[in-house]
């Protein structure tokens, strides 16, 4: 089972946050995590803003073992046309915008589960009728 995971529930797997051991249940329910090009620069540069010494070491390094298994979506023309049209049609801001552009050249509007826990990502991806699991 494959699902599209987005960078506020990836930071649960290696930061504590409230809701980190529902984002690890959700997450590894699922074998496959297909996720966009810009999830790497968001889940880095957060790591770094909520970690530090050898919490932010082993957490980055966390983060690169599952980023290898990962299936990234490229952020090509597909992807940005997509994005666009969809921050048109729900508001939503830029990256999230993108996240949505990346879930819906992978499979969203055909079944594939977005799972996140920004609550204005997942209220924009069930307005367009996808599965989103994580955030209410």
């Amino acid at each position: 089972m494959t699902a599209y995971v987005e960078s506020s529930a990836l930071l649960k797997l290696y930061a504590d946050e409230p809701e980190t051991g529902a984002a690890f249940a959700l997450i590894h329910e699922h074998e496959t995590w297909t996720t966009g090009r810009h999830t790497l620069v968001e889940v880095r540069r957060n790591l770094v803003r909520m970690l530090a010494n050898s919490d932010l070491v082993a957490a980055r390094a966390a983060f690169d073992v599952d980023w290898r298994r990962m299936v990234v979506v490229e952020l090509d023309r597909v992807v940005c046309d997509a994005a666009a049209r969809l921050a048109e049609t729900t508001g939503i801001r830029s990256l999230d915008a993108l996240h949505l552009g990346a879930a819906e050249v992978a499979g969203a509007p055909d079944g594939l589960p977005l799972i996140t826990f920004d609550r204005r990502l997942a209220q924009a991806g069930r307005s367009l009728g996808w599965t989103v699991f994580g955030a209410e």
